[in-house]
């Protein structure tokens, strides 16, 4: 069980982890399906060795694990609750960036 100590520690994980543009498209795109490092690569734009550092940094924050296929790896979500966390941070931003702070603002046509 966590201690409030330790979730507030895995709370700041996370920020750091989101806190890079980059670390954030591979998290999208991760979300999207599990991708080898070279498709990442050429889908987002960046180096290998770019991604490479910042797989590791999502690797050591726990937010992204290793599934080994033949010689190659592919990179996935940890837990797909991190993937449906992605989603409901992405909508809250959007809506607050929008003015639309009503989390029923579409169902109300509030906000």
């Amino acid at each position: 069980m966590l201690t409030i100590a330790s979730e507030i520690e895995v709370l700041a994980r996370f920020g750091r982890a989101l806190a890079d543009p980059i670390r954030c498209r591979i998290l999208v795109a991760l979300r999207q399906a599990p991708a080898h490092p070279a498709e990442l690569a050429d889908s987002l734009g960046v180096s290998r060795t770019r991604l490479s550092n910042h797989l590791a940094c999502l690797r050591d924050c726990g937010l992204v694990v290793t599934v080994p296929v033949g010689r190659r790896v592919r990179y996935e979500l940890a837990d797909e609750r991190l993937g449906h966390a992605l989603d409901d941070l992405r909508a809250a931003v959007v809506a607050v960036a929008a003015g639309r702070t009503c989390a029923e603002a579409d169902d109300k046509g509030c906000c």
